[in-house]
C-alpha cells in the first residue's frame, strides 16, 4: 500500500467478479492517492480491464450481475452502474479500443457534451437548443488539453484523417479537458504510439500527477511502467500478487510475478508437411551435372503502389518479398506502413501493381486476394477483425467457410448448413494452441480481452492456410508471455508450412527479431530495405528520413 498519510481518493475493498461462472476477479484490495502514478500489470485475461470496467461503472458489470466488495471515493461507499456516475465523482478513463466519432474534429471529440455555446436572447424562449457553437472557444480550449500533452495535432483537424497516434492523444485529451477530472484511469495508452510518441505521453502524466491527478496505468510496456509509476499492482489469474513500490522491482521480476511460471510455448500444428525426398531422387542429383539454377518469380511484387488510407497515405512503394519469406514493414506512425497492407488486401483506395506469384492481383476488391490464398490480420480488430457478438467458433472458421466453402454440410449451391462439429474442433484446437483465455468455443468474441481477440484474428487467418499472411500489428496490447508465444507460432508456421509471411508493426525490434529483412517506410515511401540483422542505428537512420538503398543484391536469385 502507498506511503501517502492522507485519506486514499479511491479505495477498494475485496472485490470479485463472475462472469457467466467464470471466475475472472478474486478478492482484490488496494489503494489509490492523489498525485499517484500505479501500474497495474498482468498477463491477458488476468482481469485488468474488468477491474477498471467496476472502477468506472461501465454497463457489462451491472447487465452481468454486478460485481462483489466495496468502493469508496474519499471514504464513502460508491457503486457505479454508469460511466456518467464515475465522471461526476472526477473519475476518467481512456479505453484500450478507441471510442471517437471518425467524422468530427480534434475539438469537437475533445467537448462532446461539454460543447461552449454562443448564447443569445432566443435562449430565454427556446432553451439553449437554439445556440451556436462558439468554434473559437473550442479550439482554443481543445487547443490548451492538446499542449498539455507536449503534442502539436490541429485542433480542426478531422478524427478520420488522422494516424492512429494521434487519435490516442484526443482521447486523452477529452479527459483531462474536464474540469473536475482527479483520476484517470489509462489502459494501453502506448500501444499505438511510437516511441518518441511514447516518450511525450509519458513526460506528460508525470505533469498531471504533480497537479494531484492520480493516474492508474495498465501497459505490457515493462519499462514504461519502471520509468512512470510510483507502485505497481500486479494481476494474475483475477487476484492481486502484489502491490509494492516500483523502485523494489526490475521489469525481469515484474515479468515473473505476472507470469508465475516459465512462458508455455505451443506450435501450431502444421497443416501440411513437405514431402521427404526419396533415396532415387538424391542418387540422380549425385548422377545428373548441376544445372544452371533459373530465376524463380517473387512471392510478392508490388510496383509504385500508392494507397488513399487516411493518415496512412502510401504515395509509391516498390518490392518483392521472397517465397517463405517473413519479411518486415516498419517505420513511424503516420508515414504509410499500416495504408500497404490495407491497400494490397483492398481495403482502401489503391493504384500501381501488385503481383502474386507472377499473376497480377486485382486491386480495390478484397474477394479478389481471399481467392488467391492471402489472408490478413488487421491492425484494427474490433472493427475489422472480430464479429464480436459471435462465439469463437464462428469467428474462426467464418472466412475460410465462406471464401472456401469448409465446414458446411450439404450440396454446393443448392443447399448447405454450418457443420457445427467441425467448427467446434478446428476453434478447440486453435484456443489450445494459442492458449487463448475463455470458457470455449461457444463464449462471444467481444467479451474476450483485447489480447486473447487478438489472437482469434490470429487464428482466423491460420485457418485459411495461406499462400501469402499479412498481418499488422500482431502483438498490440498482448502480454510479455503471449507476445513470445504468437512470435514463435509465427516463426514455426512459416518454417513447416513455407508460408510467406508479411509483418507490418510498430515495433522495431519485433520485427528484427523475427523477420528476414525489414523494410521502414518514410513520408509514404520505402526509405530502405535492410537485413533484419543489420544495426539498430541503420533502421533509426532510415526512419529519420535519410534514404538508402536496399542492401539485397538485385542480381541475387529470388529463391523458392
Amino acid at each position: 500500500m502507498s506511503d501517502n498519510n492522507n485519506a486514499p481518493l479511491l479505495q477498494l475493498d475485496h472485490i470479485g467478479k463472475e462472469f457467466y461462472g467464470n471466475r475472472v476477479l478474486s478478492d482484490i484490495s488496494f489503494d489509490i492517492h492523489a498525485g499517484e502514478i500505479i501500474g497495474l500489470v498482468g498477463e491477458n485475461g488476468a482481469g485488468k480491464s474488468t477491474l477498471l470496467n467496476i472502477l468506472f461503472g461501465m454497463p457489462v458489470i451491472a447487465s452481468t450481475g454486478g460485481y462483489e466488495g466495496r468502493l469508496q471515493v474519499d471514504g464513502k461507499n460508491v457503486r457505479f452502474t454508469s460511466p456518467n456516475q464515475a465522471l461526476a465523482h472526477g473519475i476518467g478513463m481512456v479505453h484500450q479500443e478507441f471510442s471517437l466519432i471518425p467524422g468530427f474534429t480534434a475539438a469537437e471529440n475533445i467537448l462532446l457534451n461539454r460543447e461552449v455555446l454562443n448564447g443569445s436572447i432566443m435562449n430565454y424562449v427556446f432553451s439553449e437548443r437554439v445556440s451556436t457553437l462558439d468554434r473559437e472557444a473550442m479550439h482554443n480550449r481543445a487547443s490548451t488539453a492538446i499542449h498539455t500533452l507536449g503534442v502539436n495535432i490541429n485542433p480542426d483537424m478531422i478524427v478520420s484523417e488522422m494516424p492512429v497516434g494521434y487519435k490516442q492523444f484526443i482521447e486523452i485529451a477529452r479527459e483531462i479537458d474536464r474540469k473536475n477530472t482527479r483520476l484517470l484511469f489509462l489502459d494501453e495508452p502506448t500501444a499505438v504510439l511510437t516511441e518518441t510518441e511514447a516518450e511525450i505521453l509519458l513526460t506528460a502524466l508525470k505533469k498531471l500527477a504533480k497537479q494531484g491527478i492520480a493516474i492508474v496505468f495498465i501497459s505490457h510496456r515493462l519499462s514504461e511502467v519502471k520509468e512512470l509509476c510510483n507502485r505497481v499492482i500486479i494481476l494474475r489469474d483475477g487476484r492481486l500478487i502484489t502491490d509494492q513500490p516500483a523502485e523494489n522491482l526490475s521489469t525481469r521480476e515484474i515479468a515473473a510475478l505476472m507470469v508465475g511460471r516459465e512462458s508455455e510455448r505451443k506450435e501450431i500444428i502444421p497443416e501440411f508437411s513437405p514431402e521427404p525426398v526419396k533415396e532415387n531422387d538424391i542418387n540422380s542429383e549425385i548422377i545428373k551435372p548441376k544445372k544452371k539454377k533459373k530465376k524463380i518469380k517473387p512471392a510478392l511484387k508490388v510496383e509504385h503502389l500508392w494507397v488513399d488510407m487516411p493518415g496512412e497515405t502510401v504515395r509509391d512503394v516498390s518490392f518483392e518479398v521472397k517465397k517463405g519469406e517473413i519479411f518486415g514493414i516498419g517505420g513511424l506512425a503516420g508515414h504509410g506502413k499500416l495504408g500497404i497492407p490495407n491497400g494490397i488486401m483492398g481495403l482502401y483506395p489503391a493504384g500501381g501493381k501488385v503481383r502474386l506469384f507472377g499473376r497480377s492481383l486485382t486491386l480495390n476488391k478484397p474477394r479478389a486476394a481471399l481467392n488467391r490464398k492471402m489472408a490478413f490480420v488487421s491492425e484494427d480488430r474490433r472493427g475489422v477483425g472480430l464479429l464480436l457478438d459471435e462465439p469463437l467458433d464462428w469467428n474462426i472458421t467464418f472466412t475460410a467457410m465462406q471464401t472456401q466453402g469448409r465446414f458446411l454440410l450439404g450440396i454446393p449451391y443448392i443447399f448447405q448448413v454450418r457443420n457445427e462439429l467441425a467448427m467446434a474442433k478446428e476453434a478447440k484446437k486453435y484456443i489450445e494452441a494459442l492458449s487463448i483465455k475463455c470458457t470455449g468455443p461457444n463464449q462471444l468474441a467481444g467479451e474476450l480481452s483485447g489480447g486473447n481477440q487478438q489472437k482469434v484474428c490470429l487464428a482466423k487467418a491460420f485457418v485459411l492456410k495461406p499462400n501469402i499472411l499479412l498481418i499488422c500489428e500482431p502483438t498490440r496490447g498482448i502480454d510479455i508471455g503471449a507476445k513470445s508465444l504468437v512470435l514463435d507460432t509465427l516463426k514455426n508456421y512459416n518454417k513447416e508450412n513455407g508460408t510467406t509471411i508479411i509483418i507490418t508493426s510498430s515495433e522495431l525490434e519485433e520485427l528484427r527479431s523475427v523477420c528476414d529483412r525489414v523494410a521502414i517506410v518514410d513520408e509514404g515511401k520505402i526509405a530502405g530495405i535492410l537485413p533484419a540483422s543489420s544495426p539498430a542505428e541503420d533502421f533509426g537512420m532510415l526512419m529519420m528520413g535519410q534514404t538508402k538503398q536496399a542492401n539485397d543484391n538485385e542480381e541475387e536469385e529470388i529463391s523458392a
